[in-house]
């Protein structure tokens, strides 16, 4: 990911053909730069670690399937797709504000994810986990996370179900 005219980008998908004149780039917003358009993600993936993103479920029989019905699955599209870019949270001024305490639109995304899976059995635990005042409900919901989201994934939409599951 870099910031290409001001707006977040993936560098490997965007056309040097569809963009206004003259290009500038620069690094994406928000975290450390170690040099010239390589930043310091170490932040960005601590916090992501944090809502712990990953499947808990009881021993699992290896002989019997765990299934979902087609409209639980249905809940966890536009969730999983996330990869991890970049673009989301650093496109996030509650993000650049507060990096250590709020936990970016990737990871609530992430959360968001594995709060409504049916398989999941810490669903509970994982909404206590979040809930204070920094960690789901200082997003602002501006957007930027959105617009920035180069798989078209909606973060915001994810936060905001977050916070409605926690109230």
């Amino acid at each position: 990911g870099m910031n290409v005219n001001g707006k977040n980008h993936l560098s490997c998908i965007t056309r040097v053909s569809e963009l206004s004149q003259p290009i500038v780039i620069k690094p994406l917003p928000g975290l450390p730069i170690i040099k010239d358009l390589i930043i310091d993600m170490a932040l960005f993936y601590s916090q992501y670690k944090i809502v712990e993103p990953y499947l808990q479920t009881s021993d699992l029989d290896p002989n019997h399937e765990h299934l979902q019905s087609p409209e639980q699955r249905a809940l966890l599209d536009g969730s999983y797709e996330c990869i991890l870019c970049g673009c989301c949270s650093t496109a996030c001024p509650s993000f650049w504000w507060n990096p250590n305490q709020f936990a970016g639109p990737d990871a609530l995304l992430a959360a968001q994810r594995f709060v409504v899976d049916s398989r999941d059995i810490k669903h509970i635990d994982r909404i206590t986990q979040l809930d204070n005042p920094n960690t789901v409900f200082r997003c602002r919901h501006i957007q930027n996370c959105t617009d920035a989201c180069p798989k078209g994934l909606n973060p915001s939409r994810a936060i905001q179900e977050l916070k409605s599951i926690m109230v």
